[in-house]
């Protein structure tokens, strides 16, 4: 099944000036898509930074996103990094270039015209009704950063990326201590590997209480754990 990595770029957010919306959307998507989303980091709007970070990841996974940094200002540098990640040069786009002069008129001034600038080779897919291509550098699909952007376009090209076998969640919550369960816990992961099993102590709730759950794609399987759990689980507790 397809893998992906998801590289958050953005001085904003490490500084505390805006909340990153643009992850927790993110692995909720991937999970009804089906990707295994293996990494999000969060780094600055630097060249090198953005330059090394994709470089390190865009050969470990099937999908590479990148949010931020694609505007028209100085800080906006991804594209720069990202040609940089792949040893080419940036050039403008006359496609992109095009666009923004119909659609800006006199008002499509040099700072402007710096989004039709991406790594040479990049693809452009067009989707839907997207006022703007998804810009692609190979595995890497480059997101702005604006959640209700990123949001959109995401989901304009996310038939992409879908795969037939989306994974499929189910949990329980038990009183018991996890020091109680975790033999059986292990027990349980060595008889059904294609399940992942994962258990988390729930101190906010009285009394306290574990939520364990079983993700997995194999249906059968997991059907089959859950039942295991639930037995195990009562008779842990009776």
């Amino acid at each position: 099944m397809p893998t992906a990595a998801a590289i958050i770029i953005g001085d904003e957010i490490l500084s505390g000036k805006f909340t990153d919306e643009n992850s927790p959307w993110l692995i909720t998507r991937c999970k009804a898509l089906g990707i295994d989303l293996r990494r999000i980091c969060t780094i600055t709007d630097g060249i090198d930074d953005i330059a090394e970070t994709v470089g390190r990841w865009r050969s470990r996974v099937d999908y590479l996103f990148t949010t931020g940094g694609v505007g028209p200002t100085h800080d906006d540098l991804t594209m720069t990094g990202i040609a940089a990640a792949f040893g080419v040069p940036l050039v403008r786009h006359p496609e992109l270039e095009r666009m923004l002069r119909d659609k800006l008129g006199e008002r499509c001034n040099d700072e402007a015209l710096r989004m039709a600038d991406v790594p040479e080779g990049a693809e452009l897919w067009w989707e839907g009704e997207v006022r703007f291509p998804q810009v692609v550098v190979e595995n890497v699909c480059i997101f702005p950063g604006v959640p209700a952007l990123f949001q959109k376009k995401f989901d304009t090209v996310a038939h992409r990326f879908a795969t037939s076998a989306p994974r499929q969640v189910r949990s329980h919550i038990t009183e018991a201590a996890e020091i109680d369960i975790a033999a059986g816990l292990r027990t349980l992961a060595e008889r059904f590997p294609t399940v992942q099993i994962g258990s988390y102590p729930q101190f906010e709730v009285k009394p306290w209480t574990v939520k364990v759950t079983l993700d997995s794609r194999d249906l059968s399987a997991l059907a089959a754990a859950e039942a295991a759990l639930a037995a195990m689980l009562s008779k842990v507790q009776s």
